[in-house]
């Protein structure tokens, strides 16, 4: 096969045209975020579908709608700039990392607010110069930012075999009472317990694993209620509207008005950092990821003695 010629590749400037049109309100705009004239964002476009040989962008939809060979090119694109930022943060850094971007995500009040300071607090130490960029979403638009290359490293429930991943924590459901409910006399409960009772069904991180889990049981629990905060499922529960599920991590130590009681039998969840690909990150997220790789390693050690 003839090695295509180098005249024909995308330049920097058309790769950087889509990947500004992603979020733009039309093509013009998508150009004038980058200084480009009209004119000039509209041969780049052109040009660029030209070398590719296929139409990136749909001009019967309103707005600025991406076509399916966009969508397919769109993270590669992401990834050349990904690349060039490689190269600087590595020419800048060198083995001291003293410049540099780490892209986190995690989700849920477990990672944001119980795994991740700490874990920052001593990459802070380490790399003060090191600029920590951070988003919080559900799991699955996490994943879905990994996949698109908006964030290098993301908490995800393992396993998850789309991504390298190592372990962060494990935890387990625990059943959410009013103080006053009649489950809440026993330790433990069933999920068989719960289904009898109006439930509070949470999207936060462990919203996969509570459905997973009815469903595994061959239940249906009665969902009266779909909350994404955590803070409102226990003021729910404590105003006696329901019952709910959540990870034990998540948890409070105490919530006035509700109680916290295990299942039975307990039903265990995994946590850890997700990444692409663990050879190919920047020097900042390799660093964290080393960081976690060493801390793991350290309580292997002192567990088996």
């Amino acid at each position: 096969m003839p090695r295509q010629r180098r005249e024909n590749l995308p330049t920097l400037k058309q790769l950087e045209l889509l990947v500004a049109l992603e979020k733009a309100d039309g093509i013009s705009s998508a150009g004038r975020a980058l200084g480009m004239t009209a004119s000039a964002t509209s041969h780049a476009l052109r040009a660029l579908e030209s070398n590719l040989g296929v139409q990136l962008i749909d001009r019967n939809a309103p707005g600025v709608e991406l076509t399916f060979a966009g969508r397919q090119v769109l993270p590669h694109a992401r990834d050349v700039f990904s690349a060039l930022n490689l190269v600087q943060s590595a020419a800048r850094s060198g083995a001291k990392l003293e410049t540099g971007i780490l892209r986190l995500g995690s989700f849920g009040l477990t990672a944001s607010l119980k795994l991740l300071p700490p874990i920052l607090d001593t990459f802070r130490r380490r790399y003060p110069g090191i600029e920590v960029q951070f988003i919080e979403r559900t799991d699955l638009e996490i994943e879905q930012a990994l996949l698109d290359r908006k964030i290098e490293i993301g908490i995800v429930t393992l396993p998850n075999d789309k991504f390298d991943t190592q372990i962060l924590a494990t935890d387990e459901l625990v059943a959410v009472l009013p103080a006053a409910h009649d489950l809440a006399a026993h330790e433990t409960v069933t999920l068989r317990d719960l289904g009898r009772y109006p439930f509070i069904l949470t999207y936060a991180g462990s919203g996969g694993l509570v459905t997973r889990t009815f469903a595994k049981a061959g239940l249906q629990p009665k969902v009266t209620h779909e909350l994404q905060q955590l803070t409102s499922i226990f003021e729910f529960v404590a105003r006696g509207q329901g019952v709910s599920l959540v990870a034990s991590l998540a948890a409070p130590s105490k919530y006035e008005g509700i109680v916290f009681r295990r299942l039975r039998p307990a039903v265990t969840r995994r946590i850890g950092l997700a990444c692409l690909n663990d050879t190919r990150l920047s020097p900042a997220a390799a660093a964290l990821w080393k960081q976690i790789q060493q801390k793991q390693l350290k309580q292997a050690k002192l567990q088996r003695r």
